[in-house]
């Protein structure tokens, strides 16, 4: 299957499955990982990766499979299964973008809730103006105090990297790897924006255009009292609105029911601009081997070390 329908295809049936984009695909291989392109006559397709890591190798497909029918899960989970046998893999992990999915032998991954199960979606067809009286009073306030403080807002992935540096040795975190390479393969459908106050930046993040959204996938920040961040996500809103986006997706918000989860502060900041919860069916495992426990174990107990 060419680029061209493979894409059109996803985002008939999964418009937000950005994982399962064809340039998605090519970040992967960037990064020295083995994928396979799996095509189901016009019925489904998956993008699937291979993951080696030190808790078991894995068959990995992110927002997928992608199917025109839930009936056609049955015989994909069968050929993933038998790819995972021959590529001597654990597992196989899939996050298809459904709310359900029939009786098929799956059961749910240990893992926290990764690749926005649940997100934050903003509709901004609107006009500008209509967009701030939908905000939050308080966000509305900061966006107005940054313009007034003469904050800017440039593009540049050093700004970014260096940043996003900072914040993972403040906030204790393994960094993204493949960042570099996710913007240089999106190319023009990627925009990284930094916000700086008197020449220093605060605030950067990076937003993917995919289909008809416009994707808030990374972001990095120092702690300031200077309200960069409102700025730039603005910012964000106005140049998707500019590139005839409908959807701003602001990516992964706590579960309302976890009032300590470690993302409650972004939650809290995300939802401030407006919007609306979307939320997609949590990743399913398919044990292919005994061995299987040991990731499962592995990643029970980083879990509740995490607070996730």
């Amino acid at each position: 299957m060419e680029q061209k329908v493979w894409d059109a295809f996803v985002l008939r049936y999964a418009p937000q499955a950005l994982f399962q984009s064809w340039k998605w695909g090519e970040v992967e291989k960037k990064l020295g990982h083995k994928i396979w392109r799996l095509q189901w006559d016009n019925d489904a397709v998956a993008q699937v990766v291979k993951v080696s890591a030190r808790r078991g190798t894995f068959l990995h497909v992110r927002h997928g499979p992608v199917v025109r029918d839930k009936r056609f899960f049955k015989k994909i989970l069968s050929d993933l299964k038998e790819l995972a046998k021959h590529e001597t893999a654990w597992f196989v992990r899939i996050s298809p973008q459904v709310q359900t999915l029939p009786e098929l032998g799956l059961v749910p991954a240990p893992i926290h809730a990764m690749d926005a199960e649940t997100c934050w979606v903003l509709d901004i067809e609107k006009s500008e103006d209509e967009l701030l009286a939908g905000m939050r009073k308080t966000t509305r306030y900061e966006i107005r105090r940054a313009q007034k403080m003469g904050m800017t807002v440039h593009t540049g992935l050093k700004d970014f990297l260096d940043l996003y540096r900072e914040t993972s040795k403040r906030h204790g975190f393994v960094p993204h790897t493949g960042i570099r390479e996710e913007v240089e393969e999106f190319e023009k459908d990627a925009i990284v924006l930094n916000a700086a106050f008197e020449g220093r930046t605060i605030a950067s993040a990076i937003i993917l255009f995919w289909g008809e959204e416009a994707i808030y996938h990374h972001g990095a920040s120092i702690p300031s009292k200077i309200p960069a961040s409102y700025l730039l996500q603005w910012e964000a809103i106005r140049e998707a609105k500019k590139r005839g986006k409908k959807l701003y997706n602001f990516w992964g918000i706590a579960p309302e029911d976890k009032p300590n989860h470690p993302w409650r502060g972004i939650t809290v900041f995300k939802t401030g601009f407006g919007g609306r919860e979307v939320r997609f069916l949590h990743a399913q495992d398919l044990p292919v081997s005994p061995w299987y426990i040991i990731p499962k174990t592995i990643e029970e107990i980083r879990k509740r070390y995490k607070g996730y």
